[in-house]
Parts: C-alpha cells; structure tokens; sequence
C-alpha cells in the first residue's frame, strides 16, 4: 500500500512539476534569483504537498483497494482457530520394513 502511494505520489508531483515548467517559462531567466530568494520557502511548499499528496493517495488505496478484507479473509481466520487438527506423525521408511 505504502508503495503504491508513493509511486502515485512521485507520478503526480513529477505531472505538476512539468506542467509548472512549461507554464513559467517566462520566469526561467530569473531562475537564480528566485532560488537565492525563494528557495527554502518553495522547499517547504514542495515537502509539505508531498506529505499531502501522500497522505491522500494512501487513504484513497486503503479505501477503495482494502474494501471488504477481513470479510473476505474470515474464512481462513475460522478454518485456523476452529479446526485445531493434531497433524499425523511423519513416517519414516525404517516403518515399512
């Protein structure tokens, strides 16, 4: 689950990031002024829509892909605690002899 957040999350952050490029390439010979000026603040904006955007795609896939799974699972839980079977004793080959 944690993966699948994070691959949508690094696809959909890469998407905005090329899309930024290509709107603000006006901005582009300024680029250097606006890091020296800017930088530590878009850092925080980047980190803090990374959180969220993860944060989003995690409760997105935890809803909609873990629907249903202890339903779907109790059958397994039931045949394990229920039928408390002794397994039978190996047989060895010195028996048949």
């Amino acid at each position: 689950m944690i993966a699948n957040a994070l691959l949508v999350t690094i696809v959909v952050l890469l998407a905005y990031g090329f899309w930024l490029l290509d709107q603000l390439k006006f901005i582009a010979p300024y680029k250097a002024i606006l890091y020296h000026a800017y930088g530590t603040t878009i850092l925080i904006f980047l980190a803090v829509l990374f959180l969220n955007l993860f944060g989003a795609a995690l409760t997105i896939g935890r809803r909609f892909f873990l629907k249903n799974t202890g339903r779907k699972l109790s059958h397994l839980d039931k045949q394990f605690n229920v039928s408390h079977a002794d397994l039978p004793a190996p047989v060895s080959e010195e028996d048949f002899n």
